[in-house]
């Protein structure tokens, strides 16, 4: 048996606290503090004006679009990210290290670039400018941009979560389970998804966390219309600007409440899933062959 003791185990016990007492005090400095900051001002006047403040009629069409916006993005990019990580784990096809970039030039591209992109194709100067105002069509200060512009800046998320998961797992299960009869979408339904799932959830999350935050592509495009087309981080700005404390840091709270609630699912389904790789057997699930 390997006796070898960590070199990280004979640091002394003062420098681990140290290290230990500097991470706490960074967290608390810049995660615990803003949030409390967040929770104090949205409260200062008493509920009753925070309440007050989340029923405004602009800030439930902010939270409203907001939740579209999401609603919209998260299943597209959930259906991109599934196809894309499957074909460039599972196969080899000319073209692909360029899909990888381009699944990660969100990641590289300012959210504001991104958003005067979409400006440059579908405005009124733009490439299709002509022909949607011709059509009645909008795009650009309506809904439609604002949707484009958040699945652009979330849609590396899934993808990126589960091009690893599945690499990883490579592809004998799935040549197993075709060689006993199983069909394509069995095979994916029965042996893929089971094993991805967890990772699939990861990714599904942050990308919802980066939907309903997102600010720099959609205040381009957005216009700014009140109860139209602004969403929630949006209408907080225009609130602070105005000197409206309470009904910014109000809903502002919501933002802050979306995180600690991602952090948390964040962090179970990390802990879920490294139980069941830990826990799982490993064996092929069963498959029923197609007739």
């Amino acid at each position: 048996m390997n006796t070898t003791t960590s070199p990280t185990l004979n640091e002394p016990a003062w420098f681990r606290r140290l290290l230990i007492g500097a991470g706490l005090a960074f967290l608390g400095l810049f995660l615990a503090l803003p949030l409390a900051a967040v929770l104090t001002e949205a409260l200062r006047q008493g509920v009753g004006a925070y309440l007050v403040a989340l029923q405004e009629p602009v800030a439930l069409a902010a939270i409203k679009l907001t939740l579209i916006a999401a609603g919209i993005a998260v299943p597209l990019n959930l259906i991109f990210g599934v196809t894309a990580a499957w074909a460039i784990a599972k196969f080899e096809f000319r073209g692909k290290s360029l899909l990888i970039t381009l699944i990660d030039l969100p990641f590289s591209v300012s959210p504001v670039i991104a958003g005067l992109i979409y400006v440059l194709i579908f405005g009124a100067q733009g490439w299709f400018g002509q022909y949607l105002f011709e059509n009645d069509i909008k795009v650009i200060f309506a809904v439609p941009g604002i949707v484009l512009a958040t699945v652009f800046v979330t849609f590396p998320f899934v993808a990126r979560e589960l091009i690893p998961v599945m690499e990883e797992q490579g592809t004998a299960e799935e040549e197993a389970a075709l060689t006993l009869g199983a069909s394509g979408w069995q095979t994916f339904w029965r042996v893929t998804l089971p094993n991805i799932k967890w990772g699939l959830l990861y990714g599904v999350i942050l990308c919802n966390a980066r939907a309903m935050g997102e600010f720099g592509a959609v205040s381009v495009v957005s216009g700014h219309i009140r109860g139209e087309t602004n969403t929630l981080p949006l209408h907080v700005e225009i609130l602070y600007n105005e000197y409206n404390f309470v009904a910014a840091f109000a809903c502002a709270s919501l933002l802050a409440l979306l995180a600690l609630v991602t952090l948390a699912a964040k962090s179970f389904v990390e802990w879920r899933g490294q139980a069941q790789r830990a826990l799982a057997p490993i064996a092929l699930p069963a498959v029923q062959p197609s007739t």
